[in-house]
C-alpha cells in the first residue's frame, strides 16, 4: 500500500487516519516530483487537489496586480500543501528545489475531513502552526537587524529541511533560494546578504561550498546570531 511505506504519514496529517481510511486514500493518492522552479498551483487558480509535502522546499508567493511578487512562506516535509474548503488559491506554490509530493483529490480529502475530527485536528495544528511562524516572521523582519534576519533565514532551513536531523547540534543543507530570493524574503538588497553570509562564514558560524552548500556546526552559535 502507498501509504504504508510512507514516512511522511506518521509527522503529518496523515497519521490522523484510521487504516480504512489509508487504505481508501492510497487508492487515489499520487506520488511525483517536480523539479526546481515548477509551479504547482498559481495565485487565484482552482484547487483541484491537496498534497503532503515528502521532500524538498516549496515556496509561497504572492503576486501584486503589477507583476511584483513577495515569497511570504516555505513549506518543508511534512508540511500539508493546500488550504481546505477554499475552491481558489491565495498564493502561487513553487518548488524551490526539487520535491516529491503525495497528491489525492481534493473531494477526497474534504470526505475524510468531514467523517474524521483527529484529521481537522491535526490540520487546524498546522493551521495554527503556521500563523505562529508568520507572527515570527513580523518580528524578524521589523524588529531583527541584517545580521539577525540572515542568520534567522539560516536557522530556519536548518531547523525543517530535513526533519531527520531534527535536534541534531550540526546540520548541512543546500541553500534552497538565490541570493536574489532570499534577499526579497528578509526585505534587504543582495549585498547586504552577501555582506552578512560573508561575516557569519568569517566569524566561524558556518561554512560555505560550492556558493549554496552551507555547514552549520553549532546550531547554538547560529541561534545566537539569529537574536532570539
Amino acid at each position: 500500500m502507498l501509504c504504508a511505506s510512507c514516512e511522511a504519514r506518521h509527522r503529518g496529517v496523515c497519521g490522523a487516519l484510521t487504516p480504512d481510511q489509508l487504505v481508501s486514500l492510497a487508492k487515489s493518492s499520487t506520488k511525483h516530483r517536480a523539479g526546481e522552479g515548477e509551479e504547482l498551483i498559481g495565485d487565484a487558480e482552482n484547487i483541484e487537489s491537496y498534497s503532503n509535502v515528502l521532500s524538498g522546499v516549496v515556496k509561497l508567493t504572492k503576486t501584486l496586480s503589477d507583476g511584483r511578487q513577495q515569497i511570504v512562506g516555505l513549506q518543508f516535509a511534512p508540511d500539508f500543501l493546500g488550504r481546505p474548503f477554499k475552491t481558489e488559491s491565495v498564493v502561487t506554490a513553487e518548488a524551490a528545489t526539487g520535491v516529491e509530493l503525495c497528491s489525492f483529490p481534493r473531494g477526497v480529502m474534504e470526505r475524510m475531513m468531514a467523517d474524521q475530527s483527529d484529521l481537522k485536528h491535526r490540520l487546524l495544528q498546522q493551521t495554527l502552526k503556521e500563523l505562529d511562524e508568520a507572527r515570527d516572521w513580523m518580528v524578524t523582519l521589523g524588529r531583527k537587524t541584517a545580521a539577525e534576519k540572515v542568520a534567522s533565514f539560516l536557522l530556519m532551513i536548518a531547523r525543517n529541511i530535513d526533519p531527520a536531523e531534527a535536534g541534531q547540534r550540526s546540520t548541512a543543507f543546500d541553500l534552497p533560494l538565490s541570493r536574489a530570493e532570499i534577499a526579497d524574503f528578509l526585505g534587504l538588497t543582495i549585498e547586504t546578504v552577501s555582506r552578512q553570509f560573508t561575516r557569519l562564514r568569517s566569524d566561524g558560524v558556518i561554512r560555505i561550498e560550492h556558493t549554496r552548500h552551507v555547514i552549520v556546526d553549532d546550531l547554538g552559535r547560529l541561534a545566537a546570531r539569529a537574536g532570539g
